[in-house]
């Protein structure tokens, strides 16, 4: 195994370093080509082919059009990536400004990325929620943001609606033996996304004046929906008892798209070893404050009381936004970085087709947004149709520690602290192009960083419950840590045959310190989100840069500074950021 995941990541670095071709265009103009090449592909490859992209991104010119979701279309994107990809190799990157160069290599790697998905991985014939759950959110971004009167949103929305039809007709014909876990999770989304259209969609919709557009509506909305109950059946009776194929992406492709998103090319043993120790670290500290909370307890009796210690579901929403200004004023006080605007984002519960595997996320406007700025913080709340037992698993992820950990990750000054830093962001390949190790690697640092840093601590003459309350919220924020740990040990284990789906799901509960639905959906995730130890990975990475440029710096070294100049950097993989920051190659972790 060892030769194999050596012989993996060997592949991933080869195809990292652009090897030079017999001609490459002369060092004067090498600037200029690569801002039209990139230019360029965004208009000709990566929002034509996927339009929903454009209009996130704030780029509305996009809004009528839809996915075009057919094998043709695949490969023409498959054959667009590769054109540019040579055009990409036929530039000198030595000959480009250090910033540049690294923009230069973060595009090369997001199109092997792409090219990655659609060739090798192709999920377009494994995925069936890909067509359910994409086309829900093309219309979801229409409705979500006044970015243009009602009236204008809805004329967009029917000229998508009129597309979807089809994505599922393409869908029979693309889907060739699934796995049956990716089956499974589009039946067990699909009624929701039916009633998302039935209830939601004209909801969005109702103030809208244009009597023509609304009677168009009533059948472009009647005909999705007719479109979703066939394609539900279609699963079910069809799809689902041939779907017998294998979600695992194999070490060697795991490596190579972990090289491609997030420029780590650790051999994947050496990277599982991280994994367990970050985990190991934080076991001990975990048991160790639980015996200071209640020393007649074992750490697992004092979890199961931390997990009872949380809001009723109709007090959830309000409890997050009851943490904001604590968050804000201790971040201003204790200089932890810049926080560029005092707009707050807008709590409300996550859309239905998210649901099943999400607990929480931040959904801010893209970067080329002008028209509607909202960013929304969404929660997932208990569906009314769940068992008393299955709501109290549910809610035990949102304790009294974890709503202040899920509250830095998402907002303070975590995600939507990165978001309000875009402006700053030196280029639309920053803007547009991210590493997760570096968005939810900040996210995921922050939440240790700022009880480090004090936030939460009981004051000098701190009462006994005052005690108990920090060290409980220190408590959920390791019981965080742990499940990211647990995601970056799954991750790799199940995709390269080392555990088994169930096997999973008990080492979230086990090493993880998780409930068993929280465990069930974890590794529902971990399935399709193959990489989704990027959270841990990131963090780490961060965690060292922050003690490198400590260490280089010594009595000059400001966290804020640190914070700031780390945010200036983008999306950017950690690996770039470091080279900007240390000006060196030194390893990330």
């Amino acid at each position: 195994m060892r030769k194999l995941l050596i012989f993996a990541i060997g592949i991933a670095i080869s195809m990292l370093t652009p090897t030079a071709p017999a001609q490459r265009l002369a060092s004067d103009g090498a600037a200029q080509t690569f801002s039209f090449v990139s230019d360029q592909f965004f208009t000709d490859v990566y929002f034509h082919f996927s339009p929903t992209l454009g209009t996130q991104a704030g780029l509305h010119q996009y809004n009528t059009q839809l996915e075009d979701y057919s094998a043709a279309s695949v490969e023409k994107q498959i054959a667009a990536l590769h054109a540019y990809e040579k055009k990409l190799l036929a530039i000198d990157p030595s000959a480009l400004d250090a910033n540049v160069a690294a923009d230069y290599q973060i595009l090369l790697n997001s199109i092997r990325s792409q090219l990655l998905s659609l060739e090798v991985i192709r999920n377009w014939e494994k995925n069936p929620d890909n067509y359910s759950s994409g086309v829900t959110n093309s219309i979801f971004v229409l409705m979500e943001r006044p970015f243009a009167p009602v009236n204008t949103r809805l004329r967009q929305a029917i000229e998508r609606e009129k597309q979807i039809p089809q994505v599922f007709v393409e869908a029979r014909k693309n889907l060739k033996n699934p796995p049956r876990i990716f089956t499974e999770i589009a039946l067990e989304q699909i009624d929701g996304i039916i009633s998302f259209f039935q209830n939601d969609v004209p909801l969005a919709f109702k103030d809208a004046t244009d009597q023509a557009a609304k009677a168009e509506f009533v059948k472009t909305n009647a005909a999705v929906i007719d479109a979703l109950k066939s394609y539900g059946a279609w699963m079910k009776s069809d799809l689902l008892p041939r779907s017998n194929g294998d979600f695992k992406l194999g070490a060697e492709t795991f490596s190579r798209k972990l090289a491609y998103d997030e420029m780590v090319d650790i051999p994947l043993d050496h990277l599982l070893q991280i994994g367990f120790d970050d985990l190991h670290k934080n076991q001990a500290e975990f048991n160790r404050i639980a015996k200071e909370v209640d020393p007649s307890k074992t750490p697992k009796e004092v979890l199961a009381e931390l997990a009872t210690i949380h809001p009723t579901p109709d007090k959830l929403l309000g409890s997050f936004q009851d943490t904001f200004a604590s968050l804000i004023s201790f971040i201003n006080t204790h200089h932890i970085i810049t926080i560029p605007s005092t707009v707050e984002p807008t709590l409300q519960e996550t859309p239905p087709f998210m649901r099943a595997t999400t607990q929480a996320s931040m959904d801010p406007p893209g970067p080329f947004e002008t028209h509607s700025t909202i960013a929304y913080f969404n929660v997932t709340l208990p569906e009314r149709d769940w068992t008393q037992a299955h709501i109290a698993e549910h809610m035990a992820a949102f304790n009294v520690g974890t709503i202040i950990s899920t509250s830095v990750h998402e907002a303070y000054p975590g995600h939507y602290v990165q978001f309000l830093w875009m402006p700053q962001f030196s280029s639309k390949i920053r803007k547009l192009l991210g590493a997760n190790t570096n968005i939810e690697g900040w996210a995921h640092y922050t939440e240790q960083m700022m009880l480090d840093e004090g936030y939460a601590a009981p004051p000098a003459n701190a009462t006994p419950e005052q005690i108990r309350e920090s060290k409980l919220i220190r408590l959920g924020q390791l019981q965080d840590a742990l499940l990211r740990d647990a995601r970056f040990v799954n991750s790799i284990k199940l995709h390269t045959g080392q555990f088994t789906f169930d096997q999973a799901v008990d080492f979230f509960v086990s090493d993880g310190y998780q409930s068993r639905s929280i465990g069930l959906v974890e590794t529902k995730r971990g399935t399709a989100d193959a990489t989704y130890l990027y959270y841990t990975l990131g963090k780490l990475q961060i965690m060292k840069l922050r003690e490198d440029m400590k260490q280089k710096q010594g009595a000059a070294f400001s966290l804020q500074d640190f914070h700031n100049n780390l945010m200036k950097q983008g999306f950017a993989p950690i690996k770039v950021v470091r080279k900007a920051m240390l000006h060196d190659d030194s390893p990330v972790l």
